[in-house]
């Protein structure tokens, strides 16, 4: 519903955009006014529908509002050009995405490769250890606390090395995917198959 100080901008504003010859464009906002606007209609606002008016006020033209799926396969065909952009400004061709790839991967099997050596030394830290409480043991004293307590914080650092290289493995799996969807995306912008 328009309100009546809305009416008399109208009516007095008309004759300037009349005389000017351009298109008019009414939408509602997410107020629920109802906008005339000569610049078009906000990105947000074009989901809901809108009209053009000609100089004298009359509907020339009406855009429905768009279905949810129509506008979900605009949202994504903006989000692959985007997409699209950066791998361009990234890499010239399909050699540039294969140096980054093996420069990657590279990097991720010298992170595991010292995780595996950290775990390695743990598990030697912890023969050891075990290796002198059963020295105590068998000798028939108690195990030192400060020995047992030694014992079980190796055990929650090899747990936790152990989950970073998972970590790193499935990181490994997850650029090795990536960059042979990069790799097959540029081939396709630059027309190689």
């Amino acid at each position: 519903m328009i309100k009546p100080l809305a009416c008399v901008l109208l009516i007095l504003a008309a004759p300037a955009w009349a005389a000017d010859g351009a298109e008019l464009y009414r939408y509602t906002n997410d107020k629920g006014v109802v906008v005339l606007d000569r610049q078009g209609v906000p990105p947000q606002y074009i989901g809901n529908g809108y009209e053009v008016l000609n100089p004298q006020g009359r509907v020339v033209r009406v855009v429905p509002p768009s279905s949810r799926e129509a506008l979900q396969q605009r949202l994504e065909e903006q989000a692959r050009a985007s997409s699209d952009t950066r791998l361009l400004r990234l890499y010239a061709s399909t050699g540039d995405v294969d140096r980054a790839k093996a420069r990657k991967l590279a990097e991720l099997d010298s992170v595991m490769g010292i995780a595996s050596g950290n775990l390695q030394s743990l598990r030697t830290q912890q023969a050891n250890l075990q290796s002198q409480a059963a020295d105590h043991e068998r000798a028939g004293r108690k195990v030192p606390d400060a020995l047992l307590t030694q014992l079980e914080g190796l055990k929650k650092d090899q747990a936790r090395v152990e989950r970073d290289i998972e970590r790193y493995r499935t990181a490994r799996q997850q650029a090795e995917q990536s960059f042979d969807a990069d790799r097959a995306r540029i081939g396709e912008l630059l027309g190689l198959k």
